[in-house]
């Protein structure tokens, strides 16, 4: 009865609602966008509304709760926690669908105005972690210009804008670049096992002292504030370096390239797969979402030679996208 007076209630409120609503991360932004907009034009139906929220801001909107007042996709650059999930099934967002859709890689850019960086792991960690091991122990990071780390390094102040805590970028900043150089110290790595609570908080604590500046979930914006200060260096995906290539220029980490080629063969050290996320509840009430799904999957879009390929987005391979393109548009449902 309760499911019924739910139903009713979910299709007298849609009445108010006639397009899709999308949040969440900045990083998946523009493709998203770029389907809507190709979906817009295309079909009968409106152009969806994508929000850039940032993938933990999407997935928090998206599990507050079913019906017209709450989004019905979310984007994110790393997969849904179990804590998310679970606050989901709390709020009656019982059926979700998870859609894999393709592949980024972060990037440590600054104009090309200036000389490129060339780093390690290692040297990203001690650049920006909030304690840095020195003598046998913790210390704060006392490390203020990038040759103070290495002398092969430029003789510049450390300043490195980056994603605030919401975003799935800093997520998997923090556990692929972070913690990928701070396990290259035996002392930390050895705590992994002894007290993961102290590893963690030791791989993954960025410094709070100026030297990291949060600059909000507009990549755009932290493209533009590179130009105007050259000495500076930004954390975001590769396809916004590929969009403003004219203008910034990736960092060489680990001694490999931030390029296409090199994060579609796993080669580049810090890259990730992106995500969006559908509320199945809300299929066959808000008009769209079952094309939209099937636009975004389609190989015309996330293909090889797709229009998303121009956007920067690294394609997954094709047994993949097969697989999870035959799931999504039969809103299988996620299970964790």
């Amino acid at each position: 009865m309760l499911a019924a007076i739910a139903t009713v209630a979910m299709s007298a409120a849609a009445e108010a609602r006639d397009q899709i609503r999308i949040v969440g991360s900045s990083t998946v932004f523009p493709f998203a966008t770029t389907v809507a907009e190709n979906f817009g034009k295309t079909t009968k139906f409106k152009t969806p509304v994508v929000e850039s929220t940032g993938s933990g801001g999407g997935l928090k909107l998206f599990c507050a709760g079913v019906g017209v007042n709450h989004p019905d996709i979310t984007n994110a650059s790393r997969r849904i926690k179990k804590s998310e999930f679970d606050r989901c099934q709390k709020n009656g967002v019982k059926e979700i669908t998870e859609v894999r859709l393709g592949f980024d890689g972060i990037v440590l850019a600054n104009a090309k105005s200036t000389a490129p960086m060339t780093l390690t792991k290692k040297q990203i960690f001690q650049a920006l972690a909030q304690q840095v091991p020195m003598n046998g122990k913790m210390v704060d990071n006392p490390y203020t210009n990038w040759s103070d780390i290495d002398p092969s390094l430029p003789n510049i102040k450390i300043e490195v804008l980056g994603p605030p805590p919401t975003s799935g970028t800093r997520d998997a900043f923090v556990e692929l670049a972070m913690e990928g150089g701070c396990k290259t110290f035996p002392d930390i790595k050895a705590l992994k096992k002894k007290d993961k609570n102290a590893y963690k908080a030791a791989c993954h604590s960025i410094r709070e002292d100026g030297a990291f500046i949060e600059a909000g979930e507009n990549d755009n914006l932290i493209v533009q504030k590179l130009v105007a200060n050259p000495q500076a260096v930004g954390i975001f995906g590769f396809s916004f370096l590929d969009q403003n290539a004219d203008k910034i220029q990736g960092a060489i980490v680990d001694g490999s390239a931030p390029t296409f080629e090199n994060i579609a063969s796993g080669k580049y050290g810090v890259s990730r797969s992106l995500f969006f996320y559908v509320k199945k509840a809300h299929v066959g009430v808000i008009p769209g979402i079952e094309a939209y799904v099937a636009e975004f999957t389609s190989e015309n879009a996330w293909g090889p030679d797709g229009y998303l390929v121009d956007k920067g987005l690294i394609p997954l391979p094709e047994a993949d996208r097969n697989k999870i393109g035959s799931s999504a548009r039969a809103m299988t449902m996620l299970s964790m």
